[in-house]
């Protein structure tokens, strides 16, 4: 069975969020740093995730590593990479000689500046370990300068941990953002190529929604539509739910929205800054994992239904 090792950053307030997100992904969390798991992941789909290596090699000694390392012949150019993981912080030079002396038991051609091939070598408490490296790409940091913003809407980042919550294997999903406001979820689900739809009740964001996707190069159908006259069947559906002061709903608003979605999604991702497990449960819902996604003392509850 391959194994892939994740390495991971994040702050303190997105302890929570990133701990309900690797669980999505994985089926289990780490408290560290570091994730080893055999599913295998971009690491640019998660804003918390730095870089994945596919472990090729491990050894209990270093130069055990290096005599392995030495049967590897590569037909590609390639370059050696140590990868930091918090538990063994080598000097700078220390890493630097490692990375030269691990390169040269490869058959095959070193290139540092444009290699075909990336391959990292770490030390995970003793434990040494090689493998093919791909580091993350943070598009998610590329979609906050978008055309229209919304004062309300969800962080890029914030957005992009929910899509991945709610739709961890894209294969043959069909997702609705059926309060998609300004488009900030459809933009980070649509860059992870997921079949999504949007809509909204309110027409005068509308224009703007279209035009935050088309700028990214991406599509999708964005309708005009109420999600209580939502007819299609979809697998998941994220929903944040209104609460700006522009955005007040009553509590029988709430339920029935709530209603609707039990009817046309299997699955259900909620994000809400309000208390809703007792309008969830009247609504059909099964609550399956929740967390916390903080922003000093700003707390929305991202709660995942069935």
């Amino acid at each position: 069975m391959d194994t892939y090792i994740y390495t991971y950053a994040s702050y303190e307030d997105e302890r929570s969020l990133r701990a309900l997100e690797m669980r999505s992904l994985f089926g289990s969390e780490s408290h560290t740093s570091i994730l080893e798991s055999s599913v295998k992941i971009n690491p640019s789909r998660s804003p918390f995730m730095k870089e994945r290596l596919a472990v090729i090699f491990e050894a209990d000694s270093y130069h055990e590593l290096l005599e392995k390392v030495a049967t590897l012949q590569i037909g590609e150019t390639f370059k050696v990479m140590y990868v930091k993981t918090g538990s063994v912080e080598e000097p700078f030079e220390k890493r630097r000689a490692i990375e030269r002396e691990v390169g040269l038991q490869i058959k095959g051609v070193a290139d540092i500046r444009q290699p075909q091939r990336l391959h990292g070598i770490m030390n995970i408490n003793g434990r040494w370990v090689f493998g093919d490296y791909v580091k993350s790409e943070s598009v998610w940091h590329q979609h906050q300068q978008k055309p229209h913003h919304y004062s309300t809407a969800l962080s890029t980042r914030v957005a992009r941990a929910v899509v991945n919550i709610a739709i961890p294997d894209p294969t043959r999903i069909r997702a609705i953002d059926p309060c998609c406001g300004i488009g900030t979820v459809l933009v980070e689900a649509l860059s992870m190529g997921i079949d999504i739809k949007g809509s909204d009740n309110n027409p005068v964001i509308l224009a703007g929604t279209r035009e935050n996707i088309e700028h990214f190069g991406y599509s999708c159908e964005v309708k005009f539509e109420d999600i209580r006259n939502i007819t299609k069947q979809y697998d998941v559906a994220i929903i944040d739910l209104p609460y700006n002061l522009c955005s007040v709903i009553s509590p029988e608003e709430q339920l029935e929205m709530l209603q609707s979605a039990r009817r046309f999604a299997d699955k259900v991702v909620i994000v809400t800054v309000e208390p809703v497990d007792g309008v969830l449960l009247e609504a059909g819902f099964v609550i399956v994992d929740r967390a916390v996604a903080k922003k000093g003392v700003f707390n929305r509850e991202v709660i995942v239904c069935r």
